[in-house]
């Protein structure tokens, strides 16, 4: 799975596939192919994420600034 079938993983879908790759990992058992196979998955899961987490991030710095702006126009007003 790559490319746009990723954008369309929620955070926690990416999340719980993550998990459970890191998860066969540690078990050990994969030969050398499959382990490489997971560690790539595992990256671009981690990188789902992030763009996931970013997103929210400044969706709450926005919504945060926006509040900030509003009381420093209540506070003008006074």
């Amino acid at each position: 799975m790559s490319g746009r079938a990723e954008e369309t993983l929620s955070y926690e879908q990416a999340r719980d596939e993550l998990i459970e790759t890191v998860r066969r990992l540690e078990a050990g058992g994969t030969s050398l192919e499959e382990s490489l196979a997971l560690w790539e998955r595992g990256e671009e899961l981690a990188k789902v994420c992030r763009r996931w987490l970013e997103g929210a991030r400044a969706r709450l710095e926005a919504a945060l600034a926006e509040e900030e702006d509003e009381g420093d126009e209540a506070a003008e007003e006074d």
